[in-house]
């Protein structure tokens, strides 16, 4: 029996199908489906409309503009969204930059950033990776220092996803050069407009404009910029990237992606013309593809429970972050091979961000999840967080 086939949870999907058939227009949806990397203005506009609605982040606690939901209606909430191609809004702030600011932000810090992450009015992003330290940011070699009344940052961070659109930055740097390499770490929030902050878009083989690099010169913030307590960064890194990783399992996207996968084995034609989806070998990967996907569903249902019982997720984090990953990957590998010629085809634009209608944006997808074993983490590094962690290794 399923766990949503209760009279409740039938009406709530309702309710979450109906306000998304209302709200959500069909540019948004257009927009959605046409391309990975959408324009901010987009995404803040839907933002908008779900805190008007009081849905602007259902994983937040109640008083701080959650929705107190359960763990269920959070996942048809987020599934109902993926179906009908509803934008994902500021993941950064969302997910990561509002989380950290309540478990370890001042009052004041609250009160400032969370009501405009909520609204859709600032959007963040992440200054962890650096050159020589991706998947290992105890080698990060940002500097700190104070000089009696700010905070001077120098060096230099990449990978920076949708830097170009953010606000805001939470930002790791060392300030206790001779301390151990985890334990001289502090987070500090970055205005963009900083002086001393340059921007360089880095463009990717998916044809769109999602990472940056950015560098940091003499760049001045105030003491209470900095979250938390000093050199502490290392450990809310830590949990700040196992929630960023339960997010990465994308369960509900993933879902809507092996449907659709259905639906192109059985448009697209062999050369016998006959449709894809009456070859043995096709139906015979969809279903693994299928039993894969409800293992990590059950394992990510399990994992949010606890979230919302106000338990972060820890190593386990890392085993959802490995199989959504690879399994994200695997279904676009097969999106292409069912696609075939049509998958191929692109814009004639770099960074147009629209495929041939043909490929239904099947190859921007398939180029762009060559990241996703890589960011929040590497999965070689996650398999050794749960060799550790999780099997006592």
């Amino acid at each position: 029996m399923s766990l949503f086939n209760t009279s409740e949870l039938r009406r709530f999907r309702e309710e979450v199908r109906d306000f998304l058939q209302t709200h959500l227009s069909e540019e948004l949806r257009h927009e959605t489906r046409g391309g990975l990397h959408m324009a901010r203005e987009d995404m803040a506009r839907w933002q908008a409309i779900l805190h008007r609605r009081g849905w602007g982040a259902p994983h937040w606690p109640q008083a701080l503009g959650g929705t107190g939901w359960t763990a269920l209606q959070r996942y048809i909430f987020e599934e109902e969204s993926a179906f009908a191609d509803a934008p994902l809004g500021d993941v950064h702030g969302l997910f990561l930059a509002g989380p950290m600011l309540i478990a370890e932000g001042s009052d004041a810090q609250k009160a400032r950033y969370l009501p405009r992450i909520l609204a859709g009015e600032e959007f963040w992003c992440q200054g962890f990776s650096e050159p020589n330290a991706g998947s290992d940011l105890a080698s990060l070699k940002t500097r700190a220092r104070f000089d009696g009344t700010h905070w001077v940052i120098d060096g230099q961070k990449t990978w920076l996803s949708s830097g170009h659109h953010a606000d805001l930055m939470f930002c790791l740097a060392r300030t206790e050069p001779e301390a151990k390499p985890q334990a001289g770490l502090s987070v500090f929030i970055l205005d963009m407009r900083d002086p001393g902050i340059t921007l360089q878009p880095i463009l990717t083989m998916d044809e769109g404009h999602s990472v940056n690099a950015v560098f940091f010169d003499n760049v001045r913030v105030p003491a209470d910029a900095m979250i938390g307590a000093p050199n502490k960064g290392w450990g809310y890194a830590k949990d700040l990237l196992a929630r960023e990783r339960v997010n990465n399992a994308q369960a509900p996207r993933t879902k809507r992606d092996i449907v659709e996968l259905d639906r192109l084995a059985r448009e697209c034609r062999g050369v016998d013309g006959r449709p894809l989806i009456e070859q043995a070998g096709v139906r015979r990967k969809l279903a693994v593809l299928t039993a894969d996907f409800v293992a990590l569903e059950s394992a990510a249902l399990s994992v949010i429970a606890e979230q919302m019982r106000g338990k972060e997720p820890g190593p386990a984090a890392s085993t959802l972050k490995i199989r959504g990953s690879e399994l994200q990957q695997r279904v676009s590998e097969t999106a292409m091979a069912l696609l075939g010629d049509a998958g191929l085809v692109l814009g004639a634009d770099y960074g147009s961000g629209l495929l041939h209608p043909a490929g239904r944006g099947w190859a921007e997808r398939h180029f762009f999840r060559r990241v996703v074993t890589i960011y929040a983490g590497a999965n070689e590094i996650q398999k050794t967080i749960i060799a550790k962690s999780i099997l006592d290794m």
